[in-house]
């Protein structure tokens, strides 16, 4: 008896076996470059408590982070740390002002300037987000970020729960504050 011929879909898996088999190396060289560039640029970022800096927002008002943190009861939050010359952070923007209508996201404007300055590029780009001056980046090495851009998940204790350092996309962010609260049950 003769086979039936493979169907167009048999041919088409097999041929995509061929080709995974012989790209798994690849594949898996590539994500061991990025897990360990993600390590390295992670590396001074605090673990467990993070620390509870007094920030000044563009509107003026002064307050602790965990104040901040605290309009938010049981929520998880985000800090985004980003520099008005950087353009990795502009390519983020749309990505943050949608995530921030969702969750709380402070973001924190390194080495950008001073409150006017910093408040006239936020209307400039329309973004409507609240925002701490780190004018001399002092904060942010406070917070172990040594490159922008950066996000920084604190669950309702503040504790750290997730971080990046470069792109981030926004399915990202939005995975990274999910699995915050998960964390908190």
């Amino acid at each position: 008896m003769n086979a039936a011929p493979p169907t167009l879909v048999a041919r088409w898996l097999e041929r995509w076996r061929h080709v995974a088999r012989r790209q798994a190396p690849t594949v898996l060289a590539l994500l061991v470059v990025v897990a360990a560039a993600h390590f390295w640029h992670t590396r001074h970022l605090p673990h467990g408590l993070v620390p509870d800096a007094t920030v000044q927002l563009v509107s003026g008002e002064r307050l602790r982070l965990s104040e901040w943190r605290a309009r938010y009861p049981g929520k998880p939050v985000a800090l985004h740390i980003w520099a008005e010359w950087c353009p990795i952070c502009r390519t983020e923007e749309h990505s943050v002002t949608r995530v921030q209508a969702d969750w709380p996201v402070l973001t924190i404007a390194m080495q950008s300037g001073q409150a006017a300055q910093v408040q006239r590029v936020l209307q400039q780009r329309s973004l409507p987000w609240p925002t701490a001056i780190d004018a001399d980046g002092t904060l942010a090495r406070s917070l172990g970020v040594h490159a922008v851009p950066a996000l920084l998940v604190l669950d309702a204790q503040g504790q750290l729960q997730a971080a990046s350092v470069g792109y981030t996309s926004e399915v990202g962010m939005r995975l990274r504050l999910r699995w915050a609260s998960w964390q908190n049950g």
